[in-house]
């Protein structure tokens, strides 16, 4: 139930503690969860995001203990950075090392590393946002750089056999273009924030598409497009994330989010497909065991 393709569980403790991080995953295993990803966005993040997550495993009673490291899964990315851009090879160096370090037999999780990203193309210009984007940042050598970035991290998730997790915010194009030149395509296209066409392009290549909590204030004159495309997406192909502690759904707007409110935009999405929300939970927990290769939790 309430499986989460996307989720930032460092960023949420580094704003409330490790033990609101542990109320968090015990909270995931009282609702059944039978996956949960925790995103990287640094080169050098993946082996302290771990740690943190065992520090806030090791308070929880047994049982529940038991049940995290089930549905509890990692990625390894790079977010498109201005300094990761500009540092993108020391950058990819790095991410290996982290990435062989973590998998190496006998260490915590080692086998739970099932994709690589985020990454990808951001043209969202906000100085004033978290992300503190500039478009006078980018001058020609720092689009191409990115660019860069992002298909050297699809080659490296083609290299390890892994799905890769795009990002891409006001760069359909960009995103296209570096997906076809490295002619990859199995993964997420997260957050989706494009249209139908630009789903139907993705889809037809192979990528999955997941809907966060942004779905539920689209806004009301936009709202009937954003229906079509919830219920154009084929069932196969569906997934659902938090982007936490990004992006809480209605009636979480402005707070921040955690996985606990993911059920909000799976009873929003289950209404507007016409379905139950237990058989979406089913549709994406399927989804999730497939594409990642994972046995699902409750087997």
């Amino acid at each position: 139930m309430f499986s989460d393709t996307h989720f930032h569980l460092h960023y949420i403790s580094e704003k409330t503690g490790i033990q609101e991080a542990s109320a968090i995953l015990s909270g995931m295993a009282l609702a059944g969860a039978e996956f949960g990803l925790d995103i990287g966005t640094k080169a050098d993040d993946l082996l302290c995001r771990r740690d943190a997550v065992m520090q806030a495993i090791a308070l929880l009673p047994a049982g529940q203990k038991d049940a995290v490291e089930k549905f509890l899964c990692f990625s390894a990315g790079i977010w498109p950075g201005v300094d990761s851009i500009k540092n993108r090879e020391a950058c990819v160096c790095e991410l290996r090392s982290q990435i062989d370090a973590f998998t190496k037999p006998g260490e915590s999780f080692c086998k739970k590393l099932v994709a690589i990203g985020e990454g990808g193309i951001d043209h969202h210009w906000n100085p004033s946002g978290v992300d503190g984007r500039c478009e006078d940042d980018f001058d020609a050598g720092l689009y191409e750089g990115e660019r860069e970035l992002f298909m050297m991290q699809l080659s490296l998730a083609k290299e390890l056999g892994l799905p890769f997790i795009v990002h891409s915010r006001d760069g359909f194009e960009d995103t296209l273009d570096c997906i076809k030149k490295s002619g990859y395509n199995r993964g997420i296209i997260h957050c989706f924030s494009y249209g139908i066409e630009e789903a139907r392009t993705f889809l037809d290549m192979g990528w999955h598409i997941a809907f966060g909590g942004g779905t539920t204030y689209t806004k009301k004159s936009k709202m009937p497009q954003m229906e079509e495309l919830l219920r154009f997406v084929p069932e196969d192909r569906l997934l659902l994330e938090t982007d936490a502690p990004y992006l809480a759904p209605v009636p979480f707007r402005g707070q921040m989010n955690t996985p606990l409110l993911i059920r909000h935009t799976y009873d929003f999405i289950a209404k507007i497909r016409g379905i139950s929300t237990e058989e979406l939970c089913h549709i994406v927990d399927k989804n999730c065991a497939e594409l990642f290769g994972i046995q699902p939790a409750g087997v």
